[in-house]
Formats: C-alpha cells, structure tokens, sequence
C-alpha cells in the first residue's frame, strides 16, 4: 500500500478527531460527575447519625457539614482523583457515617467518581508527613478555585476549610487565612493552621499539590454552588 502525502493528511485529521473527541468526553463525564455529585440525596437518617454523633449540632449545622464534604468530594474529581487529604474533623465524621451505608457509598462512589474513594482521617500540614501534605494542597486549592477565592493569597477560607471553626467543633481543626500577625503577637497557639501555608514549601520541602493539573482543573472555578438534598 503506498502512503500518498493526502492520505497521510487524513490519517493526521482521523487521528486528531479521535484524541479531540476523547478529551471533550472526558470533560462532559466530569461536568456530569460534577452535578451528581452536587445534588445527590444523601441516605436517609445519615444527617442524623451526625447529629447523634454531635449532640449540640443542628439541622442546620449538619446540612452546612454536608456542604463541606461535597466539596471535598468535588475536590478529589476535579484533581483528576488524585491523592486528597480531609482538612475537616466535621465532614471527616459525616464521610465515615456515610461509608457506615455500605451499599449507598459504593454506589455514590461509582458514579461519582468510576472507582471507590477509601476513607482517609482527617490531619494537618505537619513537617514529617509529606504523602498527607501533598492531598492537603491539592484540597486547598481546589476548593479555593471553587469558590473563586486566591490560593496564595486567600481573603477568607472556603468552607471546607471554614467547617470546624464555624461549628466551634472542640477537636476541630481552626483554619485561619494568614497566620504571620497571629504568630508574631502570640494569638492562636503555636501552631494555628493556616490558610497562607499552603504554598509556603518550607514547611516539609515541597510544595507538591498546590496547583498541579487534575484531569479537567479548568472547571475548578465554577462560582461553588452546592448540591440539594442537605436538608
């Protein structure tokens, strides 16, 4: 078969068409993960294990907590699934009530992300743990995206990262924008967690996570509505 410089062309276009038409699927099968995962209805009676769980906690307050871990979720898809770290105890005890449905969490898990998405507790930015550190980031930034708010330089916190405080959760952990004032005059412990430390790569060496490409990361920023069904 003799290759003319036409059908070269063509097979150049074919293939062209194919990659095209991949990438735009991959994008409609995130925008559509998306909105499932924004307006699934959670199983009945997990609000009120939360509540049980949280004896203080309010309707009100366990739907805001349900805000926050649909965009932990929306995080973890919009990175492209990569490796995520949970910043909140709140949404962390919200996420291992739901995983108690056994049945319901895979369920949610294959259509929202194709694949299961394991539990992983709850931490810190801390000097020894740079796997944790890394999910941390990439959370941060795609929940700043989300709610359209500067990863550097964060004016106020999205909510993911807002929950513990907002619910004055005893064990929580309390996120701050900026930490410098703080740590210079001595307010908010030694070691307040801090919104500005994200990018800061002194703290373990690397600053891995923070802005990497996920698979359709140009969505992140979509104006951070969330999902019905809270209530």
């Amino acid at each position: 078969m003799v290759i003319t410089p036409a059908s070269a062309f063509f097979g150049v276009l074919a293939a062209a068409a194919v990659v095209g038409s991949a990438v735009l699927f991959g994008k409609w099968q995130t925008l559509r993960r998306a909105e499932y995962i924004r307006t699934f209805k959670w199983p009945a009676g997990l609000l009120a294990r939360l509540e049980q769980h949280h004896p203080g906690f309010t309707r009100k307050d366990s739907a805001l907590v349900s805000r926050g871990l649909r965009q932990f979720f929306l995080a973890y898809l919009m990175s492209g699934k990569r490796y995520v770290s949970m910043p909140s105890q709140a949404a962390d005890d919200l996420w291992h009530e739901f995983i108690l449905y056994t049945r319901e969490y895979d369920a949610f898990c294959r259509r929202a992300f194709g694949t299961f998405l394991h539990h992983m507790p709850a931490v810190v930015l801390v000097k020894e743990r740079r796997r944790s550190n890394e999910g941390l980031r990439r959370v941060w930034w795609y929940c700043c995206k989300y709610e359209n708010i500067d990863p550097v330089r964060p004016t106020r916190l999205p909510l993911l990262f807002a929950l513990d405080a907002k619910l004055n959760l005893a064990n929580g952990f309390i996120y701050h924008t900026d930490c410098e004032a703080l740590r210079r005059s001595g307010i908010g412990g030694s070691s307040p967690y801090c919104g500005g430390d994200f990018s800061d790569s002194s703290i373990d060496g690397s600053s891995a996570g923070f802005g990497d490409a996920g698979s359709d990361g140009s969505h992140g920023g979509d104006g951070g509505g969330h999902g019905g069904g809270d209530g």
